[in-house]
C-alpha cells in the first residue's frame, strides 16, 4: 500500500527522493512521486563539482546517443564503430590522462556498464591494460606511436594473454613463444579470447622467450605477416564485443617490439590486480541497469488489471536486486579506500570481483524472471545484462578461482594443486 504524504514524511519514504533524469530512471510524470536514483549511496556527490558534471555530461551522451542503438548490434554480434567517436569526445577512450579522481574513472566506468557491458568491457580493457601497459612499460617512441592514436579510439589494441589451452593457469602456462632473430624476433604461437582481436591495429602479445624462460611482452601492428585473428561467434553474452581466436606463425618483429618494462610475468601481477577491481565495478554498473530496467518496466507493464509494480513478488525481486545493489557498492568504495591508500593486494581485488558478479547474476535472474516472457527478448535489455553478465563471471579469473585465491590467502593452504 503507497502510504500518505503524513506516513512518508515521517517514515523517510522513498518517495520523498528525487531522480536525476537520464541517470537512475525516466522523470516522473507530473503528479506522481520522484523516485531514489539508481545510486543508492549517491557516490556522485563524493566528488567535486566539476567531475560531477564532466559524469553528467558522459551519462547523458550514453542516454542520448548510445543505449538506444545497442540491440541490433547485440544481435548481430557486431561492434558499432560508429559510436568510437562519440565516446572518444566525452574522454572515454583517456581516463587516466583526464587527471581526473580514481572515484570519477571508477563512476565512469560505472556508468558505461548501466548501459552496455560489451562496450564497458571494451573501454576499460582499453584504458587499464591496453594504454595502461604501454604508458607504463613502453619505452617513449612507443608511447609516441601508439597513445595518442588509442586514446581518441581512432585506434584499437588487443591485450593478449589467454591461450586456447591455458586460461586460468596462464601464469605458468603461456606456450606463445618468442624468439631472438638477428636484432628482433620471430613469434609463434595461439591465443584466444581476446577481446577486440579482430579490430584492433595493435595487439599486445605475451609470450615466452625461448633464450630465459621469462614471458614478456610484444607490440605486435595487426597487418604484420603472419598474423591472423578469427571472430569468435555464436556467444552467449559481449556479443558486442570482437572476441577472437589469434595466431602467431612466424612473426618477424623488430627490435622495438619489446616493452622493456614487461620483462617478466610480474609486470602483470599489479594490472591484473587492478583490472579484477574494475570488473567489481561493472559489476555494480550492470546492476544499476538491471534496477532501473526493471523498475522501470514493473512500473509500466499492467497485468490483471494493475502494474506489475503492485504485486508483491514483483516487489521482492526489486527488493532484492536493489539489496545486492547496495551491498556491491559498499563493497567498491571499500576497496577503492585500499587503493587510494596503496593497499590493495589481491585477495581483495579477487573478493571484489567474485562477490559483485556473481550479485549481479543472481540481480539480473530475478529481473529477468519478474519480467516474463519479455524478459528474455534483446530489445527490452534484461536479456542482454543476464547473457553479458555469465561472461563477467567469468573473465578477469573465473569466479571460482577468485573464491580459492580468497580462500587461500584465508587459510594459507593452496587448492590449486
Amino acid at each position: 500500500m503507497t502510504p500518505s504524504p503524513e506516513t512518508a514524511a515521517t517514515t523517510g519514504s522513498i518517495d520523498t527522493v528525487t531522480v536525476r533524469p537520464g541517470h537512475g530512471s525516466a522523470p516522473a510524470a507530473p503528479g506522481t512521486p520522484a523516485l531514489p536514483d539508481v545510486d543508492l549511496f549517491d557516490l556522485r556527490s563524493l566528488l567535486p563539482p566539476d567531475e560531477q558534471e564532466r559524469l553528467a555530461r558522459i551519462e547523458a551522451h550514453l542516454e542520448e546517443h548510445v543505449r538506444p542503438h545497442l540491440a541490433e548490434p547485440w544481435n548481430t554480434e557486431t561492434l558499432p564503430v560508429e559510436l568510437l567517436p562519440g565516446l572518444a569526445e566525452v574522454g572515454l577512450g583517456e581516463l587516466d590522462h583526464l587527471g581526473a579522481s580514481r572515484l570519477f574513472q571508477n563512476l565512469a566506468h560505472v556508468a558505461l556498464a548501466r548501459v552496455d557491458l560489451s562496450l564497458s568491457a571494451l573501454v576499460g580493457i582499453h584504458n587499464e591494460l591496453n594504454i595502461g601497459s604501454i604508458e607504463r612499460f613502453g619505452t617513449p617512441e612507443q608511447k609516441a606511436r601508439w597513445v595518442p592514436a588509442l586514446r581518441r579510439f581512432e585506434a584499437l589494441g588487443a591485450f593478449c594473454l589467454t591461450e586456447p589451452d591455458h586460461g586460468s593457469d596462464i601464469a605458468g602456462g603461456v606456450e606463445t613463444t618468442a624468439t631472438p632473430d638477428g636484432d628482433g624476433w620471430i613469434l609463434r604461437g595461439t591465443k584466444r579470447w581476446i577481446g577486440a582481436g579482430t579490430v584492433a591495429a595493435v595487439a599486445l602479445v605475451w609470450a615466452r622467450d625461448t633464450t630465459d624462460g621469462e614471458v614478456k611482452c610484444f607490440l605486435v601492428p595487426t597487418d604484420t605477416p603472419g598474423f591472423t585473428a578469427t571472430k569468435i561467434t555464436g556467444k552467449l553474452g559481449l556479443r558486442i564485443m570482437q572476441n577472437a581466436d589469434m595466431v602467431f606463425d612466424d612473426v618477424r618483429l623488430g627490435p622495438d617490439a619489446l616493452l622493456p618494462g614487461a620483462g617478466s610475468f610480474d609486470a602483470t601481477r599489479e594490472m591484473l590486480r587492478d583490472s579484477r577491481a574494475w570488473v567489481g565495478w561493472q559489476g555494480v554498473g550492470v546492476q544499476q541497469g538491471i534496477l532501473r530496467v526493471l523498475r522501470d518496466y514493473a512500473l509500466e507493464r499492467t497485468q490483471f488489471g494493475r502494474p506489475l509494480a503492485r504485486f508483491q513478488l514483483v516487489q521482492s525481486a526489486i527488493a532484492q536486486v536493489a539489496g545486492n545493489l547496495a551491498a556491491c557498492e559498499g563493497l567498491m568504495m571499500q576497496v577503492q579506500r585500499l587503493q587510494d591508500a596503496g593497499a590493495l593486494e589481491m585477495v581483495h581485488a579477487a573478493a571484489a570481483k567474485a562477490t559483485s558478479t556473481r550479485l549481479a547474476r543472481e540481480s539480473a535472474a530475478l529481473a529477468r524472471d519478474a519480467m516474463g516472457g519479455n524478459g528474455i527478448v534483446a530489445s527490452y535489455e534484461m536479456a542482454r545484462f543476464m547473457g553479458d553478465v555469465e561472461a563477467i563471471y567469468t573473465y578477469e579469473g573465473t569466479q571460482s578461482i577468485n573464491a580459492l585465491i580468497v580462500g587461500r590467502a584465508l587459510t594459507g593452504v593452496s587448492a590449486f594443486v
